[in-house]
């Protein structure tokens, strides 16, 4: 994806304290992103369980968290953000691994995985390339070994856009947060050279 596509596209890039002096720009794209999602009154997309979420991955002692917001013509357009696994995370809790051994597929060391927990864009911005820059800005320079994400199985749009942009699944995972789905966990390696 060349950002020079997208005209008057600009990121920025927040570590945990400063993604929480942010807050209210998050919560904006949260809302434009999701808003269909919100209407519908499931209460795991409801913005005060999205915000309490947002509020525990952005803890000052969650880890290496990282959020970036992507800004056109100085307007927030979108946002990703992730952290790498630890030994005590709990992102691998309840997963139904397709194949393989599960021990040795979940062993954290806090350089092996990073888990990308969002992705969204502001209704208005769709459509434009958006979500995979986004992708692609807080991807490149990780230097873990492979990412992981989740994703709606019938979320058809998405799902198609993950396995383009090379990953795969590898199981199904109920995160433990209130009012979650099982969803498929995917993941992809991060290594350039391969």
């Amino acid at each position: 994806m060349n950002t020079n596509d997208i005209p008057g596209l600009e990121f920025d890039h927040y570590t945990a304290a400063q993604a929480r002096a942010n807050r209210t720009t998050v919560e904006t794209i949260h809302r434009s992103a999701y808003a269909d999602a919100i209407s519908t009154g499931d209460p795991f997309n409801h913005p005060d369980a999205f915000m309490q979420r947002f509020d525990a991955y952005t803890d000052p002692h969650a880890g290496r968290f990282e959020l970036v917001v992507a800004r056109i013509d100085g307007h927030p357009a979108g946002q990703t953000w992730g952290w790498p696994l630890t030994a005590n995370s709990r992102w691998w809790t309840n997963l139904e691994l397709d194949s393989g051994d599960r021990a040795a597929f979940t062993a954290e060391n806090g350089l092996r995985t990073f888990a990308l927990s969002e992705i969204m864009v502001c209704n208005e911005f769709t459509g434009q390339g958006l979500a995979h820059a986004l992708h692609d800005e807080l991807l490149t320079s990780r230097p873990e070994e492979r990412a992981t994400l989740l994703v709606e199985p019938d979320n058809t749009p998405a799902y198609r856009a993950y396995l383009r942009w090379g990953w795969h699944r590898i199981g199904t995972l109920k995160p433990t947060w209130p009012h979650a789905p099982t969803l498929h966990a995917l993941t992809r390696d991060l290594n350039p050279h391969q």
